[in-house]
């Protein structure tokens, strides 16, 4: 197999897929043992623009916003030496109505299309509906990072359950023997640490989080919860960083300055690891049930850290037999016992620890990045004797002509 070209947005943006993407393609290129050039089709604004001024063969910039560059990739892509495009698809990061030019793309390529469903609703609406079918039809292989995410694709876009194929989210690989040096660093030593990462809005669930922290601290004395992340831009542009400072007088009024500490910066990658290495315990308290991934919590489970979360999509799939770490939403008093207990019995915490250690094994790139590399090698093999031409090809003229 040659080449492998990447349709994503990428490093240096800062963005969780960027990141993905970056260890999905070095992990399979590693897996491969490929010495060849796997380029990156990396979407861009037309703000971005400098970010990709200096010349590197392995990227290949296609303005997000304007259709015609679409169909010319595609035709680039045809008649380069690359055997199998991996599509990442997230919503918002494609141009046009609900990201529709990504279907130009999709009619002009040639090549066999493997696309990652990075978000997939249980009943998907009208526009994206259209354009989720279309792409899963004319994929060759879909791949989901949630099991619960397989009947959703064959129940709404009516294509075989063999189409899809479940791989763990990727994460790092833990250096658990690093943890005293970041606690140290951090100057965490002697408190019991929770951390919630993200970037920050409403809908997180942190109020929450802080109503059962005050009755916590009475059992828990030395907790610190920590919060980590920027405002999400999109929330600064409507309402400026009324939310933080909403968070920031909760925590005044219920006398927790001394137990929660938020850190308002970009975090690099090795920051993140180094803060989820450190903490006692993570926590997602999101009160939205359908979330079907979160690279959070994916990265807290790959580096072995004991995890308690609502019942989310991705959370009970992912805590699947654990189900004692899911704890519903708002309810106060059963977050308060759930945390007191567990960080008050050092012993219990290791045992979840060492769980937490055998589901994350899975999910390490190196061997993410190997069971892609695998499925990649399937794919571009039966398509030297098929078609490279997908289900779904009128399906996507069609909608091409709808948005046209």
């Amino acid at each position: 197999m040659n080449g492998i070209a990447y349709v994503s947005t990428y490093i240096p943006k800062r963005c969780g897929l960027a990141t993905y993407t970056h260890h999905l393609r070095q992990n399979v290129k590693a897996a491969k043992g490929w010495k060849g050039l796997d380029p990156v089709i990396v979407m861009i604004g037309s703000k971005e623009q400098s970010m990709y001024q200096e010349p590197d063969p392995a990227l290949w910039p296609l303005l997000r916003d304007k259709k015609e560059a679409y169909t010319k990739m595609a035709r680039k892509i045809n008649n380069s030496h690359v055997s199998l495009v991996s599509l990442q698809h997230e919503f918002g990061i494609f141009g046009g109505h609900a990201g529709e030019y990504i279907l130009e793309f999709i009619e002009n390529v040639k090549k066999p299309l493997v696309t990652t469903f990075h978000t997939v609703f249980q009943k998907p609406e009208e526009p994206y509906r259209s354009i989720q079918q279309v792409i899963a039809q004319r994929s060759d292989r879909i791949v989901v990072m949630n099991r619960k995410a397989i009947p959703y694709l064959v129940d709404a876009f009516s294509i075989p359950e063999d189409k899809i194929v479940f791989i763990p989210h990727g994460t790092p690989v833990p250096e658990p023997e690093k943890r005293e040096q970041f606690r140290e660093q951090l100057q965490w030593t002697g408190r019991k640490v929770l951390l919630t990462f993200g970037l920050l809005s409403r809908g997180k669930g942190i109020e929450m989080l802080l109503h059962t922290l005050s009755m916590v601290v009475k059992v828990v004395p030395d907790i610190l919860y920590v919060i980590v992340g920027q405002t999400h831009p999109e929330v600064k542009k409507r309402e400026g960083e009324s939310y933080r400072q909403e968070l920031q007088e909760l925590i005044r009024e219920k006398g927790l300055e001394q137990h929660v500490l938020m850190i308002d910066r970009y975090v690099a990658e090795e920051d993140l690891v180094k803060y989820i290495t450190a903490c006692d315990l993570y926590v997602t308290p999101y009160p939205g049930m359908q979330q079907i991934t979160s690279g959070t919590l994916a990265y807290a489970v790959g580096l072995g850290r004991p995890v308690v979360t609502t019942p989310y999509t991705y959370a009970q799939d992912l805590l699947r037999g654990y189900e004692e770490l899911l704890v519903p939403y708002k309810d106060y008093t059963a977050w308060a016992q759930k945390l007191i207990r567990l960080l008050s019995n050092p012993d219990e915490l290791r045992q979840w620890e060492k769980r937490m250690e055998q589901i994350g094994r899975t999910m390490h790139w190196p061997h993410v990045g190997a069971e892609y590399a695998r499925l990649f090698a399937r794919v571009a093999q039966t398509a030297q004797t098929l078609s490279p031409r997908g289900e779904g090809q009128r399906e996507v003229k069609e909608i091409v002509s709808l948005y046209s």
